[in-house]
């Protein structure tokens, strides 16, 4: 396709289907998976298409074998007997390249129906972050999450004043990752957010989870935009929601089957001890966390809470993104200590033990009090604390204290 805009996936993929015989893209509904997937494997079957679906249930084998080879086979979840046809054709031999999968629900299968182990390997796609999103594209920019473990502090930006404000920032975040609404206008893309998200509660979930009760799991989906990116609790949310610990726990683990919630686990380290071990909850999309709580920009930019948790959403998920394709193999965590003294929104933990903690602060200012708790973590970690960073919507890059920086929004995407 010509107007097709890369992605962060495409030479990973890439080299997985020219080197593996089956990979599977997972990752929200609408996030490009089968787009980015068309442009390795144009051969393309609908199995959201019951008619086709039906036809791969009842001989999965004589199907696949009929689509011919390399074939992309487009949201599998719901002819899951697809995957024991898959596996069975590629014990037979024949090579790489030759079965990409999609899928945008996570399929509950038996350990008896699951037939991908060894055989299919995995890569997960998210909605586009701020950098794959501009016009100029992503080529030739350097990730974040590789940026922050430079020894050099001036590699994590390549700007030293921004011109956007807490304002613009907002409107950045609410541009949303979903390709189809990028570049759309405002109240159509919200519009399109609102659809999407009634139709999560209303298809997908019955989808994942037969005969779940709609309202009460908007209830829950509802609490949990208004804490995604918050440190929260699980009793905090079932409260908020008006569900019990089970029925909690079940939409929580639906959500994240949807690929729609990410938990980030709580750091742990033996040179700190009490720390809380509950996980930080992050939505996949801060436009699609607006559209759930029925907000727009404006009273976003004038609620000073709902505006932390919407940017705290935003970087989070700009960061999880990365994660696949960084260089070297990095993790997000978050810390917070048993009496709440010390938190640190992110850890981005690299190879050896080594750390990198930031902070998200939705305001045009910032101080090195804003860097009170990374210089804690720093006199701690030692030598393993490469840098601290506070990402904030201010213009300047400023040194906080030794290896603690600040750094404008925009050099998420602007390195």
């Amino acid at each position: 396709m010509s107007n097709y805009v890369s992605r962060l996936a495409d030479s990973s993929l890439m080299e997985l289907f020219e080197d593996l015989p089956a990979v599977s893209v997972i990752g929200p509904r609408a996030c490009g998976k089968t787009t980015t997937a068309r442009q390795i494997v144009p051969n393309v079957v609908h199995l959201d298409q019951e008619a086709v679906a039906q036809a791969f249930r009842e001989d999965p084998d004589a199907a696949l074998k009929a689509v011919g080879e390399p074939v992309l086979l487009d949201e599998w979840q719901f002819a899951p007997e697809v995957l024991g046809a898959v596996k069975r054709a590629v014990d037979l031999g024949g090579g790489a390249g030759r079965f990409m999968l999609t899928g945008s629900v996570s399929a509950q299968l038996s350990p008896q129906q699951w037939a991908g182990t060894g055989r299919v390997t995995e890569l997960r796609m998210s909605p586009m972050t701020a950098t794959e999103s501009q016009d100029t594209g992503h080529k030739g920019h350097r990730l974040m999450v590789d940026r922050l473990a430079t020894a050099d502090a001036d590699d994590l930006t390549t700007v030293d004043r921004s011109s956007l404000d807490i304002s613009d920032y907002v409107g950045v975040a609410l541009r949303s990752g979903f390709p189809q609404v990028v570049n759309v206008r405002e109240r159509s893309r919200e519009a399109w957010l609102r659809s999407y998200r009634d139709q999560v509660v209303s298809r997908d979930a019955q989808l994942a989870h037969r005969g779940i009760d709609s309202a009460r799991f908007g209830q829950y989906l509802h609490a949990m935009a208004l804490h995604s990116g918050a440190q929260v609790s699980a009793e905090t949310l079932n409260r908020v929601a008006d569900v019990s610990k089970e029925t909690g726990a079940a939409y929580e683990q639906l959500l994240q089957r949807l690929y729609l919630l990410t938990l980030i686990p709580a750091w742990s380290s033996r040179r700190l001890q009490r720390l809380v071990k509950s996980p930080r909850r992050v939505l996949a999309d801060a436009a699609l966390m607006a559209a759930i709580l029925g907000e727009d920009a404006r009273g976003i930019v004038l609620d000073s809470e709902l505006r932390g948790r919407v940017m705290e959403t935003f970087v989070a998920t700009q960061l999880l993104a990365e994660l696949p394709f960084a260089q070297s193999r990095v993790t997000i965590s978050h810390l917070r200590d048993g009496g709440g003294r010390h938190e640190v929104d992110f850890i981005v933990e690299y190879p050896r033990g080594r750390v990198v903690g930031v902070e998200v602060k939705a305001s045009s200012t910032v101080s090195p009090h804003d860097a009170r708790h990374l210089v804690w973590l720093r006199d701690r970690m030692g030598e393993q604390f490469i840098r601290g960073v506070v990402f904030y919507a201010g213009p300047f890059v400023r040194q906080l204290d030794d290896r603690v920086f600040a750094l404008p929004m925009s050099a998420l995407w602007e390195g």
